[in-house]
Order: structure tokens, then C-alpha cells, then sequence
């Protein structure tokens, strides 16, 4: 088994320029390892997806000791790196948004995604230095993405977007953040002026109207990412199999997916 350092470092170099690491996102042991299986170069977790699946609403109603324990769950079934969707550390102290992400490095986790939300910057800002300078005191280090939310929660009015979005990307990025997570871009030529602007790997979200992977990694993204969409979909065939079986008394949405389901007990026989 690799150690979390032999980890992170492979996941820094799935960031490297000229490349791009697709993450469909994962929400508990058996999507994280499904992924793995499939082929996935990394595991990213989705909070949205972890805090439906324990029972919580997405928006940092989870307890942290929640989300440390699904992620210690997933680094324990998949050998590939697993970051860490965090929101905003679950916490407005910085200290304690430091003290959660070492917990996370000694979890296994070698990432975790953190966001500025309506917040002002500067206090994202205090959590990356924070989680930075903890980790280092420790001998480690985790990579932190940091997701501006100028377009997702419409901060700033729209002719401001782009330019919102690389102020606050130069923030982070001198702040010590490894990579810029700008969910609710799909503009191509948007997306290339922050690639140009901000020398960091840049994310991309998928949404309906995002160019596909291809077009993605001409513009220059090094990372994409599904979000809740996968834990959206697996719920949304269950809703339509359980709904069909209840109010018809059939079963053709349970055959239609169902037999899709890989073999969990053969992924797990090792654990």
C-alpha cells in the first residue's frame, strides 16, 4: 500500500500541464471503488452526494466527524488518490478548518476541495495559509483546490464574472492553493482567459452547456469534474425504479439498470 505522500505526489503529476484528469465523483466506498474499476485515475468526492447519503442536506449541515469518517471509508477500499469536496471546511475559523484537513491527511486523503462561497476571499485566503502551514508543521501536505464561486452563486453581476474570478484566482493561488476550481464557467474563450491568468491547473464542472472533454483540454483545463451529477443519476434511476414498482406494480426501471450493477462482493472480498 503507497503511503499518503507516494499518493499526493501522484496526484499532483495528474495535474501536469498538457494533460487533463477527468473525475466523475464519488460518495461513499462502493461508488469510489465502481470508479477505480473503471478506470478513473483519482477519486473525488462529492459533499453534496456524502451529505444526501448520511442523511444531511448539502451546505455544511454534516458534522465533520461524518465527513472524516466516509472518507476514511473510501481511502480504505481504493489504492488510487481520493481528494476530499469539503465546502467550507465546515467551519469560519481557520484553525479549525486546519485542524479538519490534517485529520483529513492522516485519513489517507492527498486532497480536498474548499470554497469561498459568500464569504469574503480573504477568509478563504486564512484557511489555505492556515491548512498550508499546519501541514508543514506536521511534514506533510495536501492539495488544496480552491473553488471561487463568482459564477456558480453569482457573486458579482455578470459583466464582472471573468474579471471577479481571476482576482480571486490570484488570491488563492498567492495564498498557496494548488489548483482553481471555477464551477459555472462554460464560456470557451472565459475559460482561456482564466487559464491564461491564473498559472494553476483550472476545473471545470460539468453542466449541460460545458464543451466536452476534448474541447476542454485544447482550451487548456487540467481538470473536470462531475460534481454531484454522479449520485444524482444513481438516485434518480432508484427514484424512477421505486416509483414504477409503487404506483404501477411493475418492474421494468429495476431490470433497467440493475443489471448494470457491478460485482461489489468480488471488489470487496479483500476487506
Amino acid at each position: 500500500m503507497s503511503t499518503q505522500r507516494e499518493r499526493l505526489e501522484k496526484f499532483r503529476s495528474l495535474h501536469a500541464a498538457g494533460r487533463i484528469l477527468v473525475l466523475p465523483n464519488a460518495w461513499d466506498a462502493a461508488s469510489a471503488r465502481m470508479v477505480q474499476e473503471l478506470g478513473a485515475e483519482a477519486i473525488a468526492t462529492s459533499s453534496a452526494a456524502v451529505a444526501w447519503c448520511h442523511g444531511y442536506a448539502d451546505g455544511e449541515t454534516m458534522p465533520t466527524e461524518v465527513a472524516l469518517r466516509a472518507a476514511k471509508e473510501i481511502v480504505r477500499v481504493v489504492s488510487i488518490p481520493v481528494s476530499v469536496d469539503s465546502e467550507a471546511g465546515y467551519s469560519s475559523d481557520p484553525a479549525k478548518v486546519a485542524e479538519y484537513a490534517c485529520a483529513l491527511i492522516e485519513a489517507g486523503a492527498v486532497g480536498m476541495n474548499l470554497e469561498d462561497g459568500k464569504s469574503p476571499p480573504e477568509l478563504l485566503v486564512a484557511k489555505i495559509r492556515g491548512i498550508k502551514q499546519a501541514a508543514k508543521t506536521r511534514d506533510a501536505d495536501i492539495f488544496i483546490n480552491a473553488r471561487c464561486d463568482a459564477y456558480l452563486q453569482d457573486l458579482v453581476p455578470d459583466d464582472r464574472k471573468l474579471e471577479e474570478m481571476i482576482r480571486r484566482g490570484k488570491l488563492y493561488r498567492d495564498a498557496g492553493a494548488d489548483s482553481l476550481f471555477a464551477p459555472g464557467m462554460s464560456e470557451p474563450a472565459q475559460i482561456r482567459d482564466v487559464v491564461q491568468a491564473i498559472d494553476l491547473p483550472v476545473n471545470i464542472l460539468i453542466m449541460k452547456n460545458v464543451p466536452p472533454i476534448a474541447e476542454l483540454k485544447t482550451l487548456g483545463v487540467r481538470r473536470v469534474s462531475a460534481g454531484a451529477l454522479m449520485g444524482r443519476a444513481a438516485y434518480g434511476a432508484a427514484y424512477r425504479a421505486t416509483s414504477m414498482l409503487l404506483s404501477e406494480g411493475k418492474y421494468d426501471s429495476i431490470f433497467a439498470s440493475s443489471s448494470d450493477c457491478p460485482n461489489f462482493n468480488g471488489y470487496f472480498e479483500a476487506h
